[in-house]
């Protein structure tokens, strides 16, 4: 591969996530391995991004915090929980099972950071 190429990576590959739910709303966290990735995740990792990626969720508003001294990002998901634990008849209303969807989310990552993700190859 060329200096300059770049491959496609889901999102666990280079960072980590918790998450936590109130009402309607869901709260997930994108946490870099490692620093030499942050960069790209808050180019690539937007509100955009997210809301496209959870759009078959129908998500009203996708807000995102940026945490640079933590190399993490806030994304704070409104009506995406069919309306949260105690109205849904949904057998998973909590917000924890949504960071795997983002987690999925495909970024484009220079072949120079390859060595900074996690997982095989």
């Amino acid at each position: 591969m060329t200096a300059g190429t770049r491959f496609t990576a889901p999102l666990y590959r280079l960072a980590h996530s918790r998450t936590g739910d109130k009402g309607n709303r869901s709260n997930i966290s994108v946490i870099a391995w490692c620093p030499e990735l942050w960069d790209l995740l808050v180019a690539q990792v937007t509100e955009e991004a997210v809301a496209a990626q959870f759009a078959t969720r129908r998500p009203r508003a996708v807000t995102r915090y940026v945490l640079p001294q933590l190399h993490a990002m806030n994304f704070v998901i409104d009506d995406v929980l069919d309306g949260g634990v105690n109205d849904s008849l949904n057998l998973d209303s909590h917000g924890k099972a949504l960071s795997f969807l983002l987690m999925d989310l495909p970024v484009e990552v220079p072949d120079a950071l390859r060595v900074h993700l996690a997982g095989s190859p």
